[in-house]
């Protein structure tokens, strides 16, 4: 089962996919679910799900929106996957972890935006795990059975901001460079996580990045039991994976995105994540 928070004439929803067939379940059960975090606070009751009947509409229709709009905080992990040329004197000790703002996000098929500040806009194609069951001192043996699903994102990466210190903020809050979606897919729907899943990035058809989840330093159990140590997860929190490498200025010669550009993070079980860059627009 595939979820999604979408826009349409300007209403924003949510609802689950059938093949390419949406039914809103914003507009079905709104007043007790009015968006998808509420859903999965709710532990994902199936019984809303059942007898669904006819489609509200074709997902052509509707501008999805980040998977979720509103999460209460969005936790990313740097320097987390293991490259064939890795020293291991410098793989870290503990996650090199970030934070992100939900304005920032931006759905599939929404323009990723390069900033009027700054050419040195990045991709970055990651895993994101979406947080069901919330808590605090996760342990790690039991850290999967808080995940509700996973998704894919992108942490495009304003790469001067981000190297104006050792504070990655600036560089990971742009507007309009956190790609997240195109759906939720329900951990449950996911059995060859735990093997390891493909993870491959394009750039206008060109492969640029190709890696497996089995390959991160800090898995997803230890994501979750470390962060959790120091905030309580909540409903509805994305915790991001980190990316390898292949993304624009590990390349030789540096490759930054410029309008009109295809950004395209493909992971095995889940879907494709696209979106086409466009330059800020004066206010």
């Amino acid at each position: 089962m595939k979820f999604v928070s979408f826009s349409r004439d300007g209403q924003l929803s949510w609802g689950c996919l059938r093949e390419l067939e949406l039914f809103d379940l914003g507009a079905r059960h709104g007043q007790q679910y009015p968006d998808l975090k509420s859903f999965i606070a709710a532990g994902m009751p199936f019984d809303i799900l059942l007898n669904l009947g006819d489609p509200d509409m074709s997902i052509a229709e509707v501008e999805l929106a980040p998977v979720l709009p509103n999460p209460d905080k969005i936790v990313l992990a740097a320097i987390n996957y293991l490259e064939d040329e890795t020293d291991p004197d410098k793989i870290p000790d503990y996650p090199v972890l970030f934070l992100r703002l939900p304005s920032s996000q931006i759905g599939h098929g929404a323009p990723l935006v390069q900033p009027r500040s700054s050419q040195m806009l990045d991709f970055e194609g990651e895993l994101a795990v979406i947080i069901g069951t919330g808590g605090r001192h996760i342990a790690q043996e039991n850290a999967t059975n808080h995940v509700a699903g996973y998704s894919i994102y992108n942490d495009a990466s304003v790469r001067d901001w981000q190297k104006h210190s050792h504070q990655f903020t600036p560089g990971k809050n742009f507007v309009g460079t956190g790609a997240f979606g195109p759906w939720m897919v329900r951990a449950e729907d996911m059995p060859g996580l735990e093997k390891g899943v493909a993870l491959i990035t394009r750039v206008n058809g060109e492969e640029k990045q190709r890696t497996n989840t089995s390959r991160m330093i800090f898995d997803i159990p230890y994501l979750i039991s470390y962060i959790s140590t120091f905030a309580p997860l909540l409903p509805g929190d994305v915790i991001v994976t980190g990316t390898c490498t292949g993304f624009g200025i590990t390349r030789n010669p540096k490759e930054f995105l410029k309008p009109g550009d295809v950004v395209v993070v493909e992971i095995e079980g889940i879907g494709v994540l696209s979106n086409i860059v466009e330059a800020e627009q004066p206010t």
